[in-house]
């Protein structure tokens, strides 16, 4: 049974490459890195309960699982190339593994990326899913490099996901358009990565919002050594945010919610207009909320001038 469902994932997700040797069926694979390339890896692990809610569809689990990982080869602005995939499965439900591998190739397809192996296993739904992309040597964008006087923007916009997770409840009283969009940025993700190919050579600093703008920015204020102020009157909010939540909600949304896989970036203030409109070019756009200044942490400055004390700064697994 466990091999017939690894059939089924080979099946719905083969993809033709020349620098896959080998990939599933064996005890691993082999790959080749293309000659004047770095290899960038990431890997994340998907829980039900803890990163989805039970119950949601088994193709956007196969599409957020990739997603979550080709957002973090768009933050280094690498091409993406190949996966790997360990699933774990209270039974050998076909049906799930069927639209979960539906959803995963949906969007490998964008990229060429190729499933190249992984592993099947018994237990709680757990999915953990490795990238590998391709980037240029010393060309790769990094959390390190953010200086004073930077400019600070984000692609996209801040705080559905987080707001789609509060609107899975079905008798909150939101418009079915709104909570549709919210919903849908929760469960499919666009990992941004023409922009960060984009932004190779221009970002001075870049990591993407996962766990929430004021964590992941922080996270770039301790690789480069500087502090950061954020305006939350800039923050990039989408119509269906702003029309089924209050101001207050919003902003805590934008600030600390995560899960938008947005780019977060600095850029030297010359060059933001060029990187502005090439970005606008793209359809994703990106929009300026900040300044990097001398110091360390984030701080956020209100509507009325007055700096903000946020509750949390985003997600921690293991906070109480």
């Amino acid at each position: 049974m466990e091999f017939r469902l690894i059939d089924r994932i080979r099946e719905r997700t083969a993809q033709q490459r020349e620098d896959v040797r080998l990939g599933i069926g064996d005890d691993a694979a082999l790959l080749a890195v293309p000659a004047g390339q770095e290899l960038a890896v990431a890997i994340d692990t998907m829980v039900e309960g803890v990163h989805f809610p039970a119950g949601t569809a088994p193709a956007d689990i196969g599409w957020k699982a990739l997603a979550v990982n080709l957002s973090d080869l768009a933050a280094m602005g690498a091409t993406p190339a190949w996966a790997l995939l360990a699933l774990t499965l209270l039974r050998p439900d076909a049906a799930f593994v069927d639209g979960f591998a539906e959803g995963f190739a949906q969007l490998a397809g964008q990229y060429r990326l190729a499933l190249v192996g992984g592993d099947t296993t018994r237990g709680a739904l757990t999915l953990s899913v490795a990238v590998h992309g391709f980037v240029p040597p010393g060309q790769a964008l990094t959390r390190a490099g953010a200086q004073v006087g930077d400019a600070v923007l984000v692609t996209g916009t801040l705080g559905d996901a987080a707001a789609g997770l509060r609107c899975l409840p079905s008798r909150m009283d939101i418009q079915a358009t709104a909570r549709d969009f919210l919903v849908n940025r929760l469960n499919r993700p666009t990992p941004r990565v023409a922009a960060g190919l984009a932004l190779r050579g221009r970002a001075s600093a870049c990591i993407d919002v996962s766990d929430g703008l004021l964590a992941d920015l922080g996270h770039v204020c301790t690789a480069s050594g500087v502090g950061a102020e954020i305006d939350a009157a800039l923050l990039p909010c989408s119509p269906a945010l702003l029309g089924a939540f209050d101001e207050a909600a919003v902003r805590d949304f934008a600030l600390t919610g995560g899960d938008d896989y947005e780019l977060c970036f600095t850029v030297p203030a010359a060059r933001m207009d060029e990187v502005r409109d090439d970005l606008a070019k793209l359809g994703c756009g990106a929009t300026r909320i900040g300044r990097i200044v001398a110091g360390e942490g984030v701080r956020v400055r209100g509507a009325d001038g007055a700096w903000l004390e946020p509750a949390r700064s985003g997600w921690d697994h293991f906070a109480p």
